[in-house]
């Protein structure tokens, strides 16, 4: 396994741990004179427990029942949430009562009431959780409308559907897929993208539930294409995603491209994190698009939106993407904004049109408080009698 990966999640455990045995302490501070408040013991019990589930899931594998394991996951999904958010609201209180030894902010009656400070955290962290749950599980349609200036053959109009992150596995379940290939359905479309993280790390549930089966069911004038995310490789099972993929009747591009009914070209690149699993670099983008016409209409499938500068520069027509989640989690579309050129919505970057998606289900926590789940339709137009 790559040394950076390692590094990663090295980093990842030692803040989480971190965070628990922060928050596990101020809530002992907080709570401990209640009478109804469990004894050291117990709570420190209950604090491993809430804070283990999430990584004892992972141990456990298929070695416990799906049902299980998939309680397992949400709880531990939950409970990192339910931390990122205790400890921004306790750090933000630790900063108040540091400025008080200075300058007095802080009223007497709650110097002197930690639970009840506690008790507002508490409540404010299951607000939060309970309207970020709801919005991962309502998805929306977002709508884009653009040209592209190429003859398409006899083609004058593409409707494509776009969806990205949908992370099947223990919490994005075979129902959730079937509400999403109907709804895919219902809007009759040409081409149908999946641009990667389709599977998350365990690959169990997608077989356990015949989830094949039901991507069986799209349909699309042209075919459903898609790419490879970093779940895909995460999970160390990536040849059998694919093939499984392959077997839903998903065309699966791995730096390769297809000449569609010789009227536009869709292309799709490897994912960008696959050599921090030791499979090695993807292909540039100028020698994956050895062999294309350039006249044509270029539909690039890249699971990242990074380095946009390499497709305008190879006369990409339209990237799709996803990846970024917006976040996920309020404030972190603030970082993700930083991190990306565009992290999500709509980018034209001299003649490469860019779409980026905040994606349809969730990493770890089903909780969405940045972003909503979504769809993406998007109408294109050729119109090759414009001046490029």
């Amino acid at each position: 396994m790559n040394a950076q990966f390692l590094l990663f999640f090295g980093i990842f455990f030692l803040l989480y741990l971190a965070g628990n045995v922060y928050v596990g302490l101020r809530g002992w501070q907080a709570f401990r004179a209640l009478p109804v408040f469990p004894g050291g013991r117990f709570y420190s019990l209950l604090m491993f427990f809430a804070g283990g589930v999430f990584f004892l899931e992972r141990l456990a594998g298929d070695r416990i029942p799906l049902a299980a394991s998939a309680g397992m996951a949400v709880a531990g999904g939950i409970w990192l949430a339910a931390l990122f958010y205790l400890v921004i609201f306790c750090l933000i209180i630790d900063e108040i009562r540091l400025l008080d030894r200075w300058i007095p902010v802080i009223p007497a009656s709650l110097r002197q009431s930690p639970a009840l400070v506690g008790g507002v955290v508490v409540t404010l962290v299951v607000v939060i959780l309970s309207f970020g749950t709801w919005n991962a599980g309502h998805t929306v349609w977002r709508q884009y409308d653009i040209e592209v200036d190429k003859a398409a053959g006899d083609l004058r109009e593409l409707k494509i559907i776009l969806v990205t992150d949908i992370h099947l596995g223990k919490i994005i379940r075979n129902g959730r897929l079937t509400e999403l290939v109907d709804s895919i359905n219902a809007r009759r479309p040409d081409l149908v993208l999946l641009a990667g993280d389709i599977i998350d790390e365990d690959i169990g549930p997608f077989i356990s539930e015949n989830m094949a089966a039901t991507f069986q069911r799209l349909q699309s004038r042209f075919g459903v294409f898609a790419v490879l995310g970093n779940h895909e490789y995460i999970g160390r099972q990536t040849e059998t995603a694919v093939n499984l993929l392959r077997k839903s009747g998903i065309i699966v591009l791995r730096d390769s491209f297809v000449n569609v009914g010789d009227r536009f070209v869709v292309a799709g690149r490897e994912e960008w994190d696959r050599t921090r699993f030791g499979y090695g670099s993807r292909k540039p983008l100028a020698d994956l698009l050895q062999g294309v016409d350039a006249n044509k209409p270029l539909l690039l499938l890249d699971h990242q939106p990074r380095n946009l500068s390499e497709p305008a520069a190879a006369g990409v027509d339209l990237q799709v993407s996803g990846h970024t989640h917006r976040g996920q989690l309020f404030p972190n579309q603030w970082l993700t904004s930083s991190l990306y050129e565009i992290d999500h919505g709509y980018l034209r970057k001299e003649a490469l049109q860019v779409i980026v998606s905040a994606g349809f289900g969730t990493w770890g926590p089903p909780v969405r408080t940045s972003a909503v789940s979504e769809i993406v339709e998007i109408n294109v137009v050729f119109n090759p009698h414009a001046v490029r």
